[in-house]
């Protein structure tokens, strides 16, 4: 070790020697057995082991039994090695699932399952606690239940109050009884039944409804996860440990099965819920062992309880955060591990176990099915960064997550569609709450891999009109200065089009780019796509070209460009050629000419100017409605005739146009008659005026002066050929 570290220091000669800083207090952490596989196996062969399992075989018979088991585990399984894989790629820290999935899809993804997760590792507690005091009734018929449940849940408090490392050495001593408990009931003297059942007749429950009993039986392989905060090598430990406790207890629970449908008829296994202290070589010794594996399960749920509510707490993810993040020197969340304390009192009082049972099966059911699609997304996306050492295949993590919101459904599925709504509504809740994380995660590129292969299917098919959409290309000469009408550009393409703004610069790109940002944040702010960029060249005329000419090979490319009209005829030929050139490469043109006073008056109504015959109307139509839409006013539809008889003629042309392009039942008609330079004028009052454009000679003159004749702001389309306001 110390040639390595000499070879290292050679060859990289800037790291430098640190000086010893002060030391913090030794943290004990946990390895392998002791924090993974030891609290997995105890809380796995718990309360539901010794008594529901003699139900489920009473109802199921052994083959059913056995497929109830497989069906389980096979869920279990896939989320265990999703699991594995995942924590073999990432740094996970506190708090077990919720870690994982926060690095994965963000905090608010985390948050939305972590807080049921807690909840359903509270409500293990308190199951697990009823389950104590049904075997210790068997001892002590005349105690009160509630009293023996308080007494199990202050002890249980107390010991976890104290030191994880004193709970895990009561789970030694715990695990000792377990296993002498199952010995007892494995060598039983009982005879044989005269009829085995294979396949029950379910007389009690459905096949899922049993199942739903059976499944938090398996769900014990959160207990190590949840300790990731509190392993010196989680990394290892998790995966070991877990796949380990998985397969073991699955052994135990199989041979459990075969040995009560051998000794126990159907009726008296789903009566009888102390069959296997009935049934043992030595009862008392399998009264101790319900005794001691439902407090060992509760134990382990209230040291994983807290860790995850003290990771919500630290991200600030749940309500009185800065008290329940709180940890003691020793690593130990005791302000986590009162307040979960008094949640499980509270269960313990109202409590069912069949009705937690079920409760508890949605939660966790839930939480496996996100761990498995954060494993799956990542293989899919195939990015580099996901790399773990522990690889599964991927329809492991694809079947877990499917399995998962296949049994919740078929189990209730009332209550899965409730689960699923609630973690939307936290989702929802977090994100509003702008929740920021010390880490990355993988959203961004989620949705980019996504969109990337939807580009690749969209260009296998041809761009249709019905699709349409304004997506602007706006250049902007001087970003620092430049006072452009963002909410009338907000207001042509909101809510479903985007921007594309550049600038060009020769020099000082940095601050160009970000007073480009500034310019176009408050469009961002409105939930409207906007990118950005700043090209570098000695021309304005130069660069503005070559970002037509490159986007046009983009998938997401502009189609209108969007220029605004000064009073500088100066800029008039350098205005010319870019649209030439942006005609060119089929984008649609809109000048717009602000009236210095009334910009865009109350924004309501827009005058449409069209020409009989005339094929360049389709974008000034479109454009007329979304500024309808987003302005909620009216729209004139004008022409100019010039002869009166020609009237009549040019009204059912606009009738026949507002027809077929769908216009609003409260547009207005007006045919104006004369010349139209001179009739221009006394056009109806609106807040903007549309003109159609050709480029055969831009009219600069009239475009500058036309809005002091209409008072108003004026915009001047011309079509790409690829609009059409009739689809």
């Amino acid at each position: 070790m110390q040639t390595d570290e000499k070879n290292v220091k050679s060859s990289f000669p800037f790291i430098r020697k640190r000086k010893p800083a002060l030391q913090a207090p030794k943290v004990k952490k946990f390895n392998t057995f002791g924090g993974v596989f030891t609290p997995d196996v105890l809380t796995i062969l718990g309360v539901i082991m010794f008594l529901r399992l003699g139900w489920v075989v009473g109802n199921a018979g052994f083959l059913g039994a056995i497929v109830i088991i497989l069906l389980a585990k096979t869920v279990t399984i896939a989320t265990g090695l999703s699991m594995s894989s995942i924590t073999t790629n990432i740094k996970i820290g506190a708090g077990g699932a919720y870690s994982i999935i926060s690095k994965s899809l963000g905090l608010e993804a985390g948050g939305s399952i972590g807080i049921p997760l807690y909840i359903a590792q509270t409500l293990s507690a308190a199951l697990y606690i009823i389950g104590f005091t049904e075997g210790w009734l068997r001892v002590f018929p005349h105690h009160t239940p509630l009293v023996v449940s308080t007494v199990a849940w202050i002890s249980l408090l107390t010991v976890s109050y104290i030191s994880a490392h004193l709970a895990i050495k009561v789970q030694y001593l715990i695990m000792t009884i377990l296993g002498l408990s199952l010995l007892s009931f494995f060598f039983t003297p009982a005879a044989p039944v005269s009829n085995f059942v294979v396949i029950g007749k379910f007389e009690e429950a459905s096949f899922w409804q049993v199942f739903a009993v059976f499944f938090p039986a398996v769900t014990g392989i959160m207990a190590g996860a949840n300790m990731s905060g509190d392993l010196k090598d989680p990394k290892r430990s998790i995966p070991l440990g877990t796949l380990s406790s998985i397969f073991v207890t699955m052994i135990i629970y199989i041979s459990l099965a075969y040995v009560m449908a051998k000794i126990g008829t159907p009726e008296e296994l789903r009566k009888n819920q102390m069959i296997m202290v009935d049934k043992a070589f030595w009862g008392p010794a399998v009264i101790a062992g319900i005794m001691g594996a439902t407090l060992s399960s509760a134990l382990g749920s209230m040291l994983g309880a807290p860790r995850v509510l003290q990771a919500l707490a630290e991200q600030k993810t749940v309500p009185f955060y800065s008290i329940l993040a709180a940890k003691t020197k020793a690593n130990e969340p005791r302000n986590a591990i009162i307040f979960t304390g008094i949640v499980i009192e509270i269960a313990l009082i109202l409590g069912n176990l069949n009705f937690l049972a079920t409760l508890i099966t949605m939660f966790f059911l839930i939480t496996y099915g996100m761990i498995n699609l954060v494993v799956f997304i990542e293989q899919s996306m195939k990015i580099i960064s996901f790399r773990p050492t522990f690889k599964i295949p991927r329809f492991v993590s694809f079947a877990g997550a499917a399995g998962c919101l296949f049994i919740m459904f078929l189990i209730n599925p009332v209550f899965s569609f409730i689960g699923i709504v609630t973690i939307v509504a936290l989702y929802i809740w977090l994100g509003r709450r702008g929740l920021q994380a010390d880490w990355g995660d993988i959203r961004g590129g989620m949705f980019l891999v996504l969109a990337e292969r939807a580009s690749r299917l969209s260009a296998k098919f041809p761009r249709h009109q019905i699709t349409w959409k304004p997506d602007l290309l706006l250049p902007v000469e001087n970003p620092e200065v430049w006072s452009g009408p963002l909410l009338f550009i907000r207001n042509i393409i909101y809510p479903s089009g985007s921007i594309f703004a550049f600038t060009i610069r020769n020099e000082n790109a940095e601050s160009a780019q970000s007073a480009l940002d500034q310019l176009i944040a408050p469009l961002k702010e409105q939930g409207i796509l906007v990118s950005s960029v700043v090209l570098k060249d000695n021309e304005f005329l130069h660069g503005a070209k070559m970002v037509i000419q490159t986007l046009k090979g983009g998938t997401f490319r502009p189609n209108i460009l969007f220029l605004t009209l000064s009073d500088d005829p100066r800029k008039d030929n350098t205005i010319e050629e870019l649209v030439h050139c942006a005609n060119k490469h089929d984008l649609g043109i809109i000048f717009l000419r602000q009236h210095p006073q009334v910009a865009f008056g109350m924004q309501k109504d827009v005058n449409l100017w069209l020409r009989d015959k005339s094929p360049n109307w389709h974008l000034a139509v479109l454009i007329t409605l979304q500024l309808q839409m987003n302005w909620s006013g009216k729209i004139n539809l004008i022409t100019v005739a010039e002869d009166k008889k020609d009237e009549r003629k040019l009204h059912h042309f606009l009738e026949n146009l507002s027809d077929h392009a769908r216009l609003p039942s409260m547009t207005e008609f007006h045919v104006l008659t004369g010349d139209f330079r001179k009739v221009v004028k006394s056009a109806p009052r609106g807040d903007i005026n549309i003109f159609g454009l050709t480029l055969d000679s831009i009219p600069f003159e009239f475009m500058r002066s036309v809005s002091k004749s209409v008072r108003s702001s004026c915009i001047f389309v011309k079509d790409s050929g690829h609009e059409s306001a009739l689809v």
